[in-house]
């Protein structure tokens, strides 16, 4: 199941072809669908940060919030259900409006409608919205842990060797040493801010593939359904 929900957001593009080099360069990408508008409605009260420019979903949570999805799948037909009704009429020759309206009618016929959809759809967001909040508190403590503490043994390094400098020659031997400990901890200190600030990235690239794709949905839902 969980693999079925994934097709409906992610094209992998290693595994159109087995070679090595395709598994090895295998990146997690969203299904292809039209550049959505600007977003009219915020799906929470808050800004959820954007990943950096250059930044790589993390495959490891797009497994995870799609994960938390399929634990919240609505029974009967929903928005996931016309997701794959929208994915399945993606190599019809129609342009969206024909498209969604489509998908649309294909769901009126199991009972759906589109306020039932959006309101699923809605529900999706806010288990992702959910995620979101739980990774942001998990970070919260990592970013404890492994910078600030760091950053604070620096400073009282720094301090250290400013204190020892004032001292007499006998104790420059101490000195060098702390120096030598200072550029440790910064190399560890640098180290540690760019791996947190990639596992960041990583998990806000995974969130918005799923978010942008599912408002863009909802917002046609909207403006598709009279």
């Amino acid at each position: 199941m969980l693999d079925k929900i994934k097709n409906l957001f992610i094209v992998d593009e290693g595994a159109k072809d087995g070679t090595p080099e395709a598994k090895e360069s295998n990146k997690v990408k969203p299904t292809s669908n039209p550049k959505p508008k600007p977003q009219t409605t915020a799906p929470t009260s808050k800004d959820v940060p954007r990943p950096s420019a250059d930044a790589q979903p993390s495959e490891r949570f797009i497994n995870k919030l799609l994960e938390a999805i399929e634990k919240n799948n609505i029974e009967g037909f929903d928005y996931l259900e016309f997701k794959q009704s929208l994915q399945s009429l993606g190599n019809v020759d129609m342009d969206d409006a024909t498209r969604y309206k489509s998908a649309l009618a294909m769901a009126k016929t199991m009972g759906a409608t589109p306020k039932s959809l959006v309101q699923s759809g809605d529900k999706y967001l806010a288990v992702l919205l959910s995620e979101e909040q739980k990774f942001q508190v998990a970070f919260d403590n990592q970013q404890t842990n492994r910078v600030q503490k760091r950053e604070e043994k620096l400073k009282a390094h720094v301090k250290g060797i400013k204190d020892r400098e004032d001292r007499i020659v006998e104790l420059q031997q101490e000195v060098e040493k702390l120096k030598a400990d200072l550029e440790q901890i910064k190399q560890s200190s640098s180290k540690a801010s760019a791996k947190v600030a990639a596992t960041k990235d990583g998990f806000y690239g995974a969130y918005h593939i799923l978010v942008d794709q599912i408002q863009k949905d909802l917002d046609m839902i909207k403006q598709h359904s009279s």
